[in-house]
C-alpha cells in the first residue's frame, strides 16, 4: 500500500517562506515522478511542481516558478517544496502526487495522471 504524508503547513505572513515535505512509503521512491498540487476554495487543483527522477528534470507552474522550489532526497523517499515570497493568493490545501508511469519523463500537469496523494495540509498567508 502506498502512503504519501505530509507536513510542513500552516500560518505565516506575506513574504515569508514555508517548506513541506511529502514522504513515500510502500513503493520504490526512484520509480515515482513526484508533484506538488494546491487547492483553493472554489478553484480546481492546480499543479505547481513536478521532480522526475532525474534532477535535471524539474518542471513548474508560471506562478511558482521563481518563488518555489521542488527537489527531493532520495535516501529519505521523500520531496520537499521550499516556498518562498508567498502571497496571500498562495493560500490553499497543498497535495504531494506520485506518478508511477514509467513513460512519463517529466512531471505531468494534470491531477488525473497521478494515482497516489497525499491527504492534503494547509498554508494560509496572512497580509
Amino acid at each position: 500500500q502506498v502512503q504519501l504524508v505530509e507536513r510542513g503547513g500552516g500560518e505565516v505572513q506575506a513574504g515569508g517562506s514555508l517548506r513541506l515535505s511529502c514522504t513515500v512509503s510502500g513503493r520504490a521512491f526512484n520509480s515515482l515522478i513526484m508533484a506538488w498540487f494546491r487547492q483553493a476554495p472554489g478553484k480546481e487543483r492546480e499543479f505547481l511542481a513536478g521532480a522526475a527522477q532525474s534532477p535535471s528534470r524539474r518542471n513548474y507552474a508560471d506562478s511558482v516558478r521563481d518563488r518555489f522550489v521542488i527537489f527531493r532526497v532520495n535516501d529519505k523517499n521523500t520531496v520537499y517544496l521550499q516556498m518562498n515570497s508567498l502571497k496571500p493568493e498562495d493560500t490553499a490545501v497543498y497535495y504531494c502526487a506520485a506518478d508511477s508511469d514509467s513513460a512519463a519523463q517529466t512531471a505531468r500537469i494534470g491531477p488525473e495522471d497521478y494515482e497516489y496523494w497525499g491527504q492534503g495540509t494547509q498554508v494560509t498567508v496572512s497580509s
